[in-house]
């Protein structure tokens, strides 16, 4: 099963950078422009949040390193672009690379919680993690993909942003 979990991780970067192509196009003014509808209000705050989920369920959640957790400055998001937004993905390729080492052949074993997780899963499965934040990204993708139609800069055709096909 891990094998073909890696293999589904690497189609979705794979449509991840196809869409770092398209929003590399935009006029950088347009990854800042508010959309309320839709995300978290921008394209680069929606990616962000995007990255953070990452982090907080695959590191925070998984490793058992709830004071560890840090979102992303408001700052640097407020000021970023799509080289930053790729960095900072390359860091959650990273991390899930370690947590698909560290949870191979466990994927339906639990990930127990103590009460300091209050709120949270008490014992989701590593399985149901990563189809969480995966699925999540897809979420966010369509939500990115909707604002930056209606700013004007449709997007090419799903078939491309979804890295399948191409």
């Amino acid at each position: 099963m891990s094998n073909m979990l890696q293999q589904q991780y690497d189609l979705i970067r794979s449509a991840r950078q196809n869409m770092f192509a398209f929003l590399e196009e935009l006029p950088p003014q347009i990854l800042h422009q508010p959309v309320h509808e839709f995300g978290r209000g921008t394209i680069i705050r929606t990616y962000a949040h995007v990255v953070e989920s990452y982090t907080f369920w695959l590191g925070s959640f998984a490793f058992h390193k709830i004071n560890e957790h840090r979102d992303i400055p408001v700052h640097e998001v407020e000021s970023a672009n799509v080289k930053f937004i790729r960095e900072r993905f390359a860091e959650v390729d990273e991390l899930v690379q370690r947590f698909f080492h560290e949870y191979d052949d466990r994927w339906s074993e639990p990930i127990e919680q103590d009460e300091s997780w209050q709120g949270y899963p008490k014992a989701p499965t590593p399985l149901l993690l990563i189809t969480h934040v995966e699925t999540h990204e897809f979420h966010h993708k369509g939500q990115i993909v909707s604002m930056a139609r209606s700013l004007g800069f449709p997007p090419p055709a799903d078939d491309r942003l979804g890295g399948i096909f191409t």
